[in-house]
């Protein structure tokens, strides 16, 4: 079974699952959404966006395919360009912090994994970019699928909890102890290759070498 990311652009946008494809739950505030809902502009909107997005920051998007068909696929970005956080009692974002806003894996595909692997695909999307952390807006009475992440998914795949609510918890999934982990995993390795190095040979003063060639000359 191949499996393959590509990030999201005007060009694999109509690949996303339905009513994906055309919600504007995130990148529109609520009453911007509700009259692009009314005029049946939502499709417009959500081209216009993720034009600004790519043209401003970059991809805040991958399209996860199975076997070339598309399995499934997550939408991030920063707050500034997410209107909707603002509507969440546990609003604000973090400053330091990309919003993973919504997703979707297809029903046939579920239980593969696969919402993890577009998780990870994220995390290191933003770790390159100076980011330390993502975080997400929860759903803990999710009875499915939806523009908000089950909570429990999120805790699944390794978000913390940082603003309680019962019902949109915000939470956090903290890329410093990559860092972390990183740094001490090369320090460890430079430490056993030190052991099994032969120490080089330390340079000797000068006053003993000239006196070990006045000796070797007489």
């Amino acid at each position: 079974m191949a499996r393959r990311l590509e990030p999201l652009t005007l060009a694999n946008l109509d690949e996303l699952p339905l009513p994906c494809r055309t919600c504007v739950f995130w990148e529109l505030d609520p009453v911007a959404s509700q009259q692009a809902s009314r005029t049946g502009d939502t499709q417009l909107e959500k081209e216009a966006w993720l034009s600004q997005l790519l043209l401003d920051w970059g991809t805040g998007g991958v399209v996860l395919y199975v076997d070339e068909v598309p399995a499934g696929y997550v939408l991030y970005a920063p707050a500034s360009y997410l209107p909707r956080t603002q509507a969440f009692p546990t609003a604000p974002v973090s400053p330091d912090a990309v919003v993973l806003a919504t997703g979707r894996i297809l029903p046939r595909y579920l239980g593969m994994g696969l919402g993890k692997i577009l998780v990870q695909a994220v995390a290191k999307d933003v770790l390159k970019r100076g980011f330390r952390a993502v975080e997400a807006f929860g759903d803990s009475r999710w009875d499915g699928p939806g523009c908000v992440w089950p909570t429990d998914f999120l805790q699944a795949v390794g978000f913390g909890v940082i603003r309680e609510h019962p019902r949109h918890p915000r939470l956090r999934l903290d890329l410093r102890s990559t860092i972390t982990w990183r740094s001490e995993m090369e320090a460890a390795v430079e430490r056993l290759m030190g052991a099994i190095r032969p120490e080089p040979a330390r340079p000797v003063p000068a006053a003993v070498r000239d006196t070990l060639t006045s000796q070797a000359e007489q």
